[in-house]
């Protein structure tokens, strides 16, 4: 996986040299970077005001997120809504985007499944997530799920091990990991579902403390 500061075959030529939350959406719309362009909708980019204290990233858009172009939209942004609430944060507050701004799917009769980005793919658009989070300057980033967490923070980082605490890292005052709202919707039973939410409202519960402090 490409780390922090690589800019061979990624969108690092891309970035506007001056940079702002307009000039970067506008530039990542025609970003060819990876292959996934080729299959997603359009470029899904962050969304969220330029002086959001709290930055949440996710791995990729999902099905609904690639058809109205925002982030977070269906039914795992239902969730991150439900938990958000939950744990004291308004959504209208934060900063929402993803580590890999194109849908990577894979047809399944009428259906477009989810397939998880490659190394290659995260890799080239990292340049992206790095602008961002250069122009917002958070107090607090949360990455949802492992793909978020090891792109964020590097590959030794583990979500069921290192979720409820706060990280090291050089991209913001305060940082964790929790788990992706759609891990959630796949648990197999109600009784899971329910304890994988309060898992989730515990861990957002501490991004809450981090706000008000």
């Amino acid at each position: 996986m490409a780390t922090h500061g690589e800019t061979v075959g990624t969108a690092a030529a891309l970035i506007p040299e001056k940079k702002s939350l307009e000039t970067l959406q506008e530039a990542a719309a025609g970003c060819r970077a990876c292959p996934l362009w080729q299959t997603g909708t359009q470029t899904v980019f962050g969304e969220g005001r330029k002086t959001s204290r709290l930055v949440l990233v996710g791995e990729q858009p999902g099905d609904m997120e690639d058809k109205e172009g925002r982030p977070f939209v269906g039914p795992a942004g239902r969730i991150l809504d439900r938990a958000l609430v939950e744990a004291g944060i308004e959504r209208a507050t934060a900063y929402v985007t993803n580590v890999v701004k194109h849908f990577k799917w894979l047809a399944s009769g009428r259906r477009r499944l989810h397939q998880k980005p490659n190394a290659r793919e995260i890799g080239a658009c990292l340049p992206w997530l790095d602008a961002e989070i250069e122009v917002l300057r958070p107090e607090v980033i949360v990455a949802l799920g492992a793909t978020a967490a090891q792109a964020l923070f590097g590959k030794d980082v583990r979500v069921t091990r290192d979720h409820g605490r706060f990280l090291e890292t050089r991209l913001a005052p305060h940082a964790t990991v929790t788990v992706h709202p759609s891990s959630i919707l796949r648990a197999t039973s109600e009784d899971d579902r329910h304890a994988a939410m309060e898992g989730f409202v515990a861990d957002l519960r501490l991004v809450a403390s981090a706000l008000r402090a």
